[in-house]
Parts: structure tokens; sequence; C-alpha cells
């Protein structure tokens, strides 16, 4: 029988060929986001767009001429992801720098801002130094660059059903008003319920914006909880007088509202993250700090979350999980070696002691690309990852 998370006792799901014909019925295909195999959505940038980035820094080509090359970068990412069987194509992340700055710079209200070091250490590697800051009230606008971004990715994509990424809420409050040390709200924002008021009302405008434009699969990329998970993160908090146990609830109060805003045909998915610059990270931690407030109380429809590596912990904590999804982030984007197909299933059945297996999804950790500099792999071990998994996925669900 099948395995519940009430009962939690073993069972045999179909995690071989030769046992497909019995226990296939208990495990089922799915055909909304997330997917049985499915990707967190950055991609490594191309030869061709790093040159035609380089070129258009350099004054040698036009932002034209850059768009032009962007957009058939992106045709060609959207077919290679339509051959590798997934079923939701993504922009790589091609039209950004960072996986989050970029949208919250667009924002109205928020500024680039240059700064003497990266916000967070990742380990043996150093980001550019930049952050945002918050200047006056935030609201999105119809010029915001994310909106051509996915017309971009919506006109190379055709009939193909789209998925697009943006940093989650809890991420523009983390990084102007909590790693910020020096941070003073602005006058308006005193009251700081009004600033997650602004940033809830701004975040629920682009997904009405997004929604209108064709998309339905949103995910939410956040850091925020990794460095939650990590208990040498929270004693530094805690020694700034920053209320660990009250930011978590903010944080899913604000997600849970833009969540109840949303159109019911429309997926939100929250990625969670403990860092991915250049093949480095700068959290460890397992679940457990945050999975009851989180997985027992937040409303998305899933969590992609990162199970590589022992930084990680178990996945005890996913007896908090209600009725959402689990895409369980087994593949690293790390590195090229390409993992062993029996290990992951056998982590796939490890995890059925907590979630059922029709709610349990397979994907790479995090993306191969948060930034422009990309993941320390070749795009032929990217693609190789992005197979094994389809692979997995038709073996234990029948995709």
């Amino acid at each position: 029988m099948i395995l519940t998370k009430q009962k939690r006792v073993s069972h045999e799901p179909a995690f071989s060929k030769r046992q497909t014909s019995q226990c296939r019925p208990l495990s089922q295909s799915r055909n909304v986001a997330p997917y049985r195999n499915d990707v967190v959505g950055s991609f490594l940038r191309t030869d061709e767009l790093m040159t035609a980035k380089t070129k258009l820094n350099a004054g040698e080509i036009g932002q034209d001429d850059y768009d032009a090359i962007l957009k058939d970068e992106i045709g060609k990412l959207v077919t290679k992801q339509k051959e590798n069987g997934l079923h939701a194509v993504s922009d790589g992340e091609f039209s950004r720098v960072w996986w989050h700055l970029d949208f919250m710079a667009g924002l109205d209200g928020v500024q680039w801002v240059e700064t003497e070091n990266f916000s967070v250490q990742f380990k043996d590697a150093k980001p550019k130094s930049h952050s945002v800051k918050i200047v006056d009230k935030i609201d999105f606008s119809d010029d915001h660059p994310f909106i051509k971004a996915y017309q971009i990715l919506k006109d190379c994509a055709g009939d193909t059903p789209t998925k697009f990424t943006i940093p989650s809420p809890s991420m523009l409050h983390l990084v102007a008003c909590v790693r910020d040390v020096n941070y003073k709200p602005i006058e308006l924002y005193q009251d700081e319920n009004r600033l997650y008021d602004d940033i809830v009302a701004a975040y629920v405008k682009a997904m009405h914006k997004f929604y209108d434009m064709g998309l339905r699969n949103l995910q939410l990329d956040d850091t925020s909880w990794g460095q939650f998970c990590a208990l040498d993160k929270k004693a530094e908090f805690a020694e700034r007088g920053i209320d660990f146990d009250k930011l978590a609830v903010d944080y899913v109060a604000m997600l849970n509202r833009i969540v109840d805003a949303k159109p019911a045909d429309m997926q939100i998915t929250m990625h969670i993250c403990r860092g991915n610059f250049r093949s480095t990270w700068f959290s460890e931690g397992g679940y457990a700090p945050i999975a009851e407030v989180l997985f027992g109380t937040c409303r998305v429809d899933g969590f992609f979350l990162e199970y590589d590596s022992e930084r990680a912990g178990d996945f005890a904590p996913l007896v908090h999980i209600k009725d959402q999804q689990v895409v369980l982030g087994l593949v690293t984007s790390k590195t090229g070696d390409l993992e062993n197909k029996d290990d992951i299933i056998a982590r796939i059945k490890e995890a059925t002691q907590y979630v059922d297996i029709n709610q349990l999804c397979l994907s790479p950790q995090c993306g191969f690309a948060s930034t422009e500099e990309g993941n320390i792999l070749t795009e032929e071990a990217q693609w190789a990852k992005v197979k094994m998994i389809r692979d997995i996925a038709d073996e234990v669900w029948g995709e």
C-alpha cells in the first residue's frame, strides 16, 4: 500500500522497472507545476551570449543588437529544454546579472548600490559588490525590466508552458533591511508594517501583470530561510537584536498574502537555497529550525528544497509539510559529476517516510547559474543532469 506521512510505514513504490506494472498506479504523473521532473530555472549562459554582453559593455554593439542576440539564445535554450523533457521552459535568467538584485532594483523606490563587500561571504569565492537600497515608496510599474524579459520568453516559448523566477518578497527585506548592518528606515517606513504592506502590494501587481501576459508558473527564490537554518547565522542576528522568530512569522505572512491574491489557475512555488555562486555556498544547516513555521503554515503550492549534500540535513523536517508538493533537490548543480541514478532513487524512497510519493518531485538543488558567471561545470554536464532527472521521474512516477 502507498505510504502516508501519517502512518509513516515502509512501502515499495515504483522505484524499478521490474516493479512498474504492479506499483505504478500508486505513483502518479503530474500536469501542473511543480512537475515530477523539474529545474530551478537558471542555466549556464552560452558563449554567444557572454561574448555579446562583453561587447555591449565595451560599447562595441548597441542595446538593440544585444537584445536580438539575447532573444536568439533564449530561443535556442527553449528548444534545448523541450528536447530534454521539461514540461515548462524558463529563460534561464539570461536577461539578468543576478538571480535577485535585478528584479528588486527594477522596483519603484529601490536602487542599486555599490558596496565594499557582498552582503554574505561565500566559501572561496567573491561576487560583485552590489546590493539594493530602499529610497522611496516601493511599487511595481509597467516599465519594470522583467516585463520585457518575460515577453521575450513568451515569444520564444509559443504554446509551451513557461516558468518565470523572481526573488521572494522576503529577499527585499532581508537584503535591504536585515543584512545591511547600517540600515535606517526612510521616514515612510518608520512603521515596518507599512513596508511589508507595500512589498506585498508590489508583488501582487507583478504577479497579476505576468499572469495577464500568460504566466501560470511563478517561482519565488529565497535564501532567507537557508540563513535561518544556520545556527551561526541565527546567532549573528540575535547579537544585533533581530528577533528571528518574529522575522520568520512576518515573512510567511507576506508570502501568504501574495499567494492568497493569486488567480486560481496560477501555481506559486518557492525555492529555498543556502547560496549558489561559482559552485560555492554561504550557509548550512537542516530545515528543522524553520520547518514548523514555513512548511506548516506557508500556503505556496510547492517547495524546491536543496538536498544535495549533508549541509541540508535529513528528511525528518518534511513531516511538517501539509498539502504542498516537495521538489527534492537531490542532484547538485554545483559540479558536473553525474550522480548514481540508483542512489537518487533510494533517497526518494527514504523521503517517503515523511511525505507521500505523490507529493514528491525531483530537480537539481539550485539553478546552474544564479549569477551570469555560472557554476563550474560544462553545458554538456548540465544537460546530462536534466536528462537523468527526467529518466528517474519516468521510472518513479511514470512521466
